[in-house]
C-alpha cells in the first residue's frame, strides 16, 4: 500500500495536531480505498521548476558542493539546511533504462504511475522467469494487497530511494563511511562502508532488510555495492519480486546542487534472466529538516485487510 504519509513540501513548522490530523485522515482515506478494492492513488513527487519569468542566468542550478578533498558532496554544506525530497515512484520497471540512459518503458501517465495494473505481459522489457513474472502478476491482479511495507516492514533495497519521505546523506571520509537517515520506511538508517573492505561470504553474510553496503567513487559518481538482502521485501510498491541472491549496484550523482541522480541495476539470477535498470533524480530542499514518524502509529490500514478467502488478516475472525 502507499504509506501513510504527511503531504510532501509540508513545512517542519507544521503544528504537531495539524500534521497528526492530516496523517489520520490520509491513512483513512487510503483504507476505505484498499477496502473498495480500488487502485491507489498518489502523486509522484515533481522536482520544483524554476519561477517563471526569471532570466535564465537566475535560473541556472547553483554548482555541485563539494567537500575539502574535492569528493562531490551529496549532503548539507555546512550551515545550511536541506534535505533531499524523495519521490513516490510506484513501478521500478516504468522507470527502467538501457545502457545508452534512455528510457526502455513507455512515457509513464497520471493513471499508469498512480495504479493502473497490466501485470508482467504489460513489462516485456523486465526479464522475469516464469515463477516472478506470475507472483508479479498475482501482485498486480490483488493491488498489492500484501506489500510488506504496508505492514510497516522497512523497503530495503533501491526502494528507500522511491518511498516518499525526505532523507539525509552524512558522510564522514575520516571514518570512511557514508550514512543515509530517512524520515520514513520506519526512520530507517543505511550505512555504507567506504573502507575497500570486502561483502561478507558464507554465515557470516546474515541476511537483512537492507543488505551489506561498499561503496567507491569513479569520478563524480558514488557506486555501492550491495549483496545479503532477505527475501522479506519487495523491489516496489507494485510487487516485482526477488530472493536473497539479489545483487544490487547502485549509482549516485549530484550534477548540480538541486539534483541527486539515482540509477540500480538489479541482478538477481533467482528471479530474472538478467540484470535490469532503472533511474530517476531526486530534488533537493534547501530549507528541509527531518522529522519523527513512526509508521506502526495509527497505521488503520492493517484492520481493513483480509485475506484471498475475505477472513480479516488482523483482528477477529
Amino acid at each position: 500500500m502507499p504509506p501513510c504519509m504527511r503531504t510532501p513540501g509540508t513545512s517542519p513548522r507544521t503544528p504537531a495536531a495539524t500534521l497528526l490530523a492530516a496523517g489520520v485522515a490520509a491513512c483513512l482515506t487510503l483504507s476505505a480505498v484498499a477496502a473498495a478494492g480500488q487502485p491507489q492513488t498518489a502523486q509522484p513527487v515533481e522536482p520544483e521548476l524554476a519561477p517563471a519569468g526569471l532570466p535564465e542566468s537566475a535560473a541556472a542550478p547553483e554548482p555541485t558542493p563539494r567537500l575539502p578533498d574535492g569528493t562531490p558532496n551529496l549532503g548539507r554544506v555546512a550551515g545550511e539546511k536541506g534535505v533531499w525530497r524523495v519521490p513516490y515512484i510506484t513501478n521500478m520497471a516504468a522507470r527502467a533504462i538501457g545502457p545508452d540512459g534512455e528510457p526502455l518503458a513507455p512515457p509513464e501517465t497520471p493513471a499508469s504511475s498512480r495504479g493502473a495494473r497490466g501485470g508482467s505481459a504489460a513489462e516485456p522489457h523486465v526479464p522475469f522467469m516464469p515463477w516472478s513474472a506470475a507472483l508479479y502478476d498475482y501482485n498486480s491482479e490483488n493491488l498489492s494487497k500484501y506489500d510488506p511495507e504496508g505492514y510497516c516492514l522497512p523497503p530495503g533495497g533501491p526502494r528507500m530511494m522511491a518511498t516518499p519521505y525526505p532523507m539525509e546523506i552524512i558522510q564522514l571520509p575520516e571514518q570512511e563511511r557514508i550514512i543515509m537517515i530517512f524520515e520514513g520506511a520506519t526512520h530507517i538508517w543505511r550505512e555504507i562502508y567506504m573502507d575497500g573492505r570486502p561483502h561478507p561470504e558464507g554465515d557470516a553474510l546474515n541476511p537483512t532488510f537492507l543488505g551489506h553496503s561498499v561503496g567507491r567513487w569513479e569520478g563524480d559518481t558514488l557506486v555501492v555495492d550491495v549483496v545479503g538482502f532477505n527475501e522479506t521485501t519487495w523491489i516496489d510498491f507494485f510487487g516485482h519480486p526477488h530472493t536473497d541472491q539479489l545483487h544490487v549496484i547502485e549509482r549516485f550523482s549530484r550534477p548540480d546542487k538541486n539534483t541527486l541522480r539515482y540509477e540500480a541495476t538489479i541482478d538477481d539470477p533467482g528471479a530474472y534472466t538478467e540484470p535490469w535498470t532503472f533511474g530517476w533524480d531526486i530534488p533537493w530542499t534547501p530549507d528541509g529538516e527531518l522529522m519523527e514518524y513512526i509508521c506502526q502509529d495509527n497505521n488503520l490500514y492493517l484492520y481493513h485487510l483480509t485475506d484471498d478467502f475475505g477472513q480479516p488478516i488482523f483482528g477477529n475472525r
